[in-house]
Formats: C-alpha cells, sequence, structure tokens
C-alpha cells in the first residue's frame, strides 16, 4: 500500500510521451493528505472505465463527464485499484435531471463491484445520502434534507477510514457510521434513473493509508504529458483553534458569524480578520464571476501575519470562470501586506489567478491553473502607485502554476516579477509547466525602467510553450526562464534551478544588461538554446547543460569559468546522470525534489 516518496504529479518520460494519460493524473506525495489521483477531464476521459449508461465529455463551465439517459437503471464509470482501502473522494456532481424521485447521481468509494460499493448520492427526493449499497440492498448510513437544483454544482466529499464511512455536501455533514461490509475498492461516478454531470475528481489519503497509484498508461509520442488539477498538496495544518480564526465555506453566508459551524463567506472573511488570525477555507469549489481582492490597507504585521489557509486534509478551489479574457478581470488580489496563503487552488481568472500588489507576503503551495494571463504575478497595484510603493519583498514558495493561456498565446507564464515590482521578491520550490508563454517573466520597459533584482532558486521550468492538451501559440516566447527586456540592466540571483524541455531556451538573459548571478543551474533538452546570454555582464558558475536530442549550442556573454558545463555540440561527463524520465515531488517541509532516472537531481 506504500507508493514511491518521489512518485508524484509532473511524471515525464525522457522523450514527449509520459507516464500520464490525458486528462488523468496520478500523483503521490510524502505529505499529509497527499492527493494520489484526479481528473478535471480537459483532455478527455482516458483512465475510466465504463458499465452503462451514454457518456460524453460536455462543457459546462469547465469540460465535464457527463451520463445524459435518465432512462438507465445502472450507469456507471470506474477508475483508480480494486485494493484501495482508506481514502476520501471528492468531486463537484450535479444532476441534470431526474427519471424519477428515486433517482440517483453518486460519488462512489470502495466500489468492490458494479453494486457493491459506498456511495454519497444526490436523490431526487431532495436528499443527499451516505449508502452502503450491496447488491440491491441500499443501507442509509446517514441522510441530508438539501434542495437538488438541476443548474447547480454541488461538491461532494466521500471519506472510507476503516470502519468508518462519511460524507459532506459543500462542507457540511451528510452524516459518518461504522459499517464494515465492505473493505476495499476503487472510485467511480454514478447515475440510476437520472442523468448528471461530473468534473474536478480528486482522491487523497486523509482517509488513512494511502491508497496503491492505479497503472499509469502512456499517451501517444505526440501528445504532452498532463498534469492537470486539483491542488499539489493539500495542507498538513491541524484542526484550528476557535480563537481568531474565521471558517469559510462555499455554501457560507456574509451574515454568518464564521464559525465552523455557521462559515461566511471569503469576502466578508477577509474585511473581518484581525492581524495574527486565520481564515479558514474549506474544501469545495467557490465560483466568482467578480475580483477577490484583499485591499491596500488590510494589513498584517511582521509578527502577526494574517493567514488564509485551507482547512485541514481539504482542497479550496477559487473558480473565476464565469469572468471574461479581460486585464480588469484577476481572480484574487493580494494588495495588502503581511498575508501568509496556504494551499489554495486559483483558477479560470480573465486575467492572472493571483495578482499581487501588496509587499511582505507568503504564497505557500499554491496552485494557479488555466488562467487567461499569468498564474501569479508580482507587479503595481495601480499606474500611480509611486516606485517607492511597487510590491517587494514577497516569497512564493513550494508552488505550482500551469496550463495558464491567453487568447494571443503570448502573455500567460506560470510565474511573472516583471514591469513593476520591488527588491527582494523570491519564488523557492516553485514549479511551473505547460503554460502557453514562460514558465517565468521577469520583463523590464524603458517607460517604467528597471525593477527590482528577483530571486529564483531550487525551482523547476518544463514544457512551457506547450499546454498539456498539446495546445500552442505562435506568439509564445516559450521560455522556461525570461529574466529581462528592452536593455535594461537588473542583476537577479538565478541559482539552483532546473530548465528541461521548455519549447524555447531554457535560461535567456532577453537583452538584461545587468550582472545576474548565475549558479548550479541545470538545462536539459530545450528547443533552441539551453542557456541564451548574448549580452550582459553576468557571472556563471557551477551549471550543467545536456542534450539528447538537437538543439543550438549555447551562447554565453559574461563572467564564465571552467566549474560550468555549457553545450557546444557534445554532451560532458556530468550529464550521465540527467537521461531517463523525469518526476519532482514537494517532500513534507516543502523543499523540491527532482529525479531524472531515479536520481536525484535537484541542484
Amino acid at each position: 500500500m506504500s507508493p514511491s516518496p518521489r512518485t508524484r504529479r509532473g511524471l515525464l518520460a525522457a522523450g514527449l510521451a509520459g507516464l500520464v494519460t490525458a486528462g488523468l493524473v496520478v500523483s503521490v506525495t510524502t505529505a499529509e493528505a497527499a492527493t494520489v489521483f484526479s481528473s478535471n477531464f480537459e483532455s478527455g476521459a482516458s483512465g475510466w472505465s465504463k458499465s452503462g449508461g451514454s457518456w460524453s465529455l460536455v462543457s459546462d463551465g469547465s469540460q465535464a463527464y457527463a451520463q445524459t439517459d435518465t432512462g438507465s437503471e445502472r450507469a456507471r464509470q470506474f477508475a483508480g485499484d480494486t485494493s484501495w482501502t482508506n481514502y476520501s473522494v471528492q468531486a463537484r456532481v450535479k444532476a441534470t435531471a431526474f427519471g424519477s424521485t428515486a433517482g440517483v447521481v453518486a460519488l462512489t468509494a470502495r466500489a468492490a463491484g458494479a453494486t457493491k460499493m459506498y456511495r454519497l448520492s444526490l436523490t431526487g427526493a431532495n436528499r443527499v445520502q451516505l449508502e452502503a449499497m450491496n447488491g440491491s440492498a441500499i443501507n442509509v448510513l446517514g441522510s441530508l434534507s438539501q434542495s437538488i437544483s438541476t443548474s447547480t454544482w454541488y461538491t461532494l466529499r466521500l471519506n472510507v477510514s476503516g470502519s468508518t464511512i462519511s460524507g459532506t455536501v459543500n462542507g457540511t455533514s451528510v452524516g459518518s457510521a461504522t459499517d464494515t461490509s465492505i473493505a476495499a475498492g476503487r472510485i467511480g461516478l454514478l447515475t440510476e434513473s437520472a442523468a448528471g454531470r461530473f468534473d474536478d475528481v480528486v482522491v487523497d489519503d486523509a482517509g488513512g493509508t494511502t491508497p496503491t497509484t492505479p497503472p499509469a498508461t502512456t499517451p501517444p509520442a505526440t501528445t504532452p504529458p498532463a498534469t492537470t488539477p486539483p491542488a499539489t498538496t493539500p495542507p498538513a495544518t491541524t484542526p484550528p483553534p476557535t480563537s481568531g480564526a474565521l471558517y469559510v465555506a462555499p455554501n457560507g453566508s456574509a451574515s454568518a458569524d464564521g464559525s465552523l459551524a455557521n462559515p461566511t463567506t471569503l469576502a466578508s472573511a477577509i474585511t473581518r480578520v484581525a492581524a495574527g488570525g486565520t481564515i479558514y477555507l474549506r474544501g469545495g469549489t467557490y465560483s466568482f464571476a467578480q475580483t477577490v481582492t484583499i485591499a491596500a490597507g488590510n494589513n498584517g504585521t511582521s509578527s502577526a501575519r494574517k493567514r488564509l489557509t485551507a482547512y485541514a486534509g481539504e482542497v479550496p478551489v477559487l473558480n473565476f470562470a464565469a469572468q471574461s479574457e479581460d486585464p480588469a478581470n484577476r481572480g484574487l488580489a493580494v494588495n495588502g501586506n503581511y498575508w501568509h496563503l496556504y494551499g489554495i487552488v486559483v483558477e479560470r481568472a480573465g486575467d492572472n489567478g493571483i495578482f499581487v500588489g501588496g509587499s511582505n507576503n507568503i504564497f505557500e503551495r499554491t496552485v494557479t491553473r488555466f488562467n487567461r494571463d499569468s498564474g501569479l504575478q508580482i507587479s503595481r497595484i495601480a499606474s500611480d502607485t509611486p516606485q517607492s510603493n511597487w510590491p517587494a519583498n514577497n516569497l512564493v514558495l513550494s508552488a505550482e502554476s500551469h496550463d495558464n493561456a491567453d487568447s494571443d498565446g503570448e502573455d500567460a507564464d506560470g510565474f511573472a516579477a516583471k514591469l513593476t515590482v520591488g527588491s527582494g521578491n523570491t519564488f523557492r520550490y516553485a514549479v511551473s509547466h505547460n503554460n502557453i508563454d514562460d514558465g517565468w517573466d521577469l520583463y523590464t520597459k524603458t517607460d517604467t525602467g528597471p525593477i527590482g533584482p528577483v530571486t529564483i532558486e531550487d525551482s523547476l521550468a518544463y514544457n512551457n510553450g506547450t499546454l498539456s492538451n498539446g495546445g500552442q501559440a505562435g506568439n509564445g516566447d516559450r521560455n522556461g526562464y525570461k529574466l529581462g527586456g528592452e536593455d535594461i540592466g537588473v542583476n537577479h540571483t538565478i541559482r539552483r534551478n532546473i530548465a528541461y524541455k521548455n519549447g524555447k531556451h531554457g535560461f535567456t538573459y532577453n537583452r538584461n544588461l545587468g550582472t545576474m548571478s548565475v549558479s548550479n543551474n541545470v538545462s536539459i533538452d530545450n528547443t533552441e538554446r539551453n542557456f541564451s546570454f548574448d549580452g550582459g555582464s553576468s557571472v556563471f558558475r557551477s551549471n550543467t547543460s545536456c542534450r539528447f536530442a538537437s538543439g543550438s549550442n549555447d551562447k554565453i556573454v559574461g563572467n564564465s569559468d571552467s566549474s560550468n558545463q555549457f553545450w557546444s555540440g557534445t554532451n560532458g561527463s556530468r550529464c550521465s546522470t540527467m537521461s531517463g524520465a523525469l518526476a519532482w515531488s514537494f517532500a513534507s517541509n516543502g523543499s523540491l525534489v527532482v529525479t531524472l532516472g531515479g536520481r536525484v537531481v535537484t541542484p
């Protein structure tokens, strides 16, 4: 039952083929409540096995998996492994039609067969029920009155841990019971005499022993590996204290007191939390049409930060799919100072997923995905913000950003600290992949002048320029690390990073004529140059460049000595350990571990 501690999201083959089927992610990590499986159907439904019904992919804000035949008495889709025992499965579920009041649209766990499983069901009788199914016998373990709207998504979470079976809908308990009738089995999507839709399925080991990962299949060699949501690592926090805490849930009310039993809304909690206090976000999808803003002046202090964090073992997803693509339509705007965000997913905003205009903030284990500009961007709040107030000293830690893409294909990076940022901004243990433009963008313009020096360290950029579904755009720069612009010198620090198979250069000065410190970086099989520095006076030490496919020689202008191994037509001896499948993970302490061919290569 114990997976390899370094097998996780982002598994790639040395070629274009990967270990992940399009639309299906197998992921394991050593952190508490680790995600072991997820599927959001953006690139298909491979990995699911059908038993009855009429299933197809549909667009419903995002790609979803739909069963449309209300006359079908038994429609199932299964995924995972029959040996899975203790785990939690969560999904967004919509019952689009009921053939009768006996109709059911359900999420299932421990499916030992087509008629033997635990179910968390939306019913045609306007109830949510926790059930044990064994043949034709249905044992109701818990029940909650709930008006079921056929136009509404509900977040269902089903937990199986030993003999304890429990479930929630939108963060509200449906019931918890003891039952020993089913010991192990797969997850499933189920309808009976009903039609329904399913999206954002995630399995984690919050129920106890980590499930065995289902077997991965290899997509065609032309299909880039998909590393799609949900969140990388749910937080490993403990249940919060009552003092100084506010609780938020997808079904919370702005007027609620914000207790665990009576949660409030995110917008309300942001205005009410005191310095040193914590906002706990319950798991599920929060749908927004407008930017959620932490306003300038809404500050913590250096010794008493304000915290916005996922509740223990749960994954809150801030979804802005209702926004149109527009520079004004950001997702979460953090313009205050001394905040600490943890374990939050932000997706599908009309511009940046997370915009950072404030200073001295920490963004830890966040995931920004499918946004229509850079996933996480640090820049000034407004055009009249004085340079002395440009955002400074922000830390992005153990974060992931992927599949961000704008319509013209040239602006959506994974991470950006560009145009108007102060000094001291740092990216550490971050992963940027499959964004339409660059992994990192530190661009400068002559009309705003130099930005403050940025540090990028112990991080990974791969497959930028190509989305997880294979999509590309001719306008994108497609670099791993783009470090400047317009002949402006800024002395960034770039150390102990890896660039792998990005669509243009791995590391590029991009007309930054400053003196950057570029040390202990590894760059492998980027389409053009692994290292591209045509000007400036940067200092290069102990960098490694390898190629196992065609590409251009590296170009280095600056202070470079024999500690470097750049590529000029042949590989050096260091490359002998740089071949094979690439895998990455966040260790329990947040550090990034990258392996190639099973060998640790993290600088």
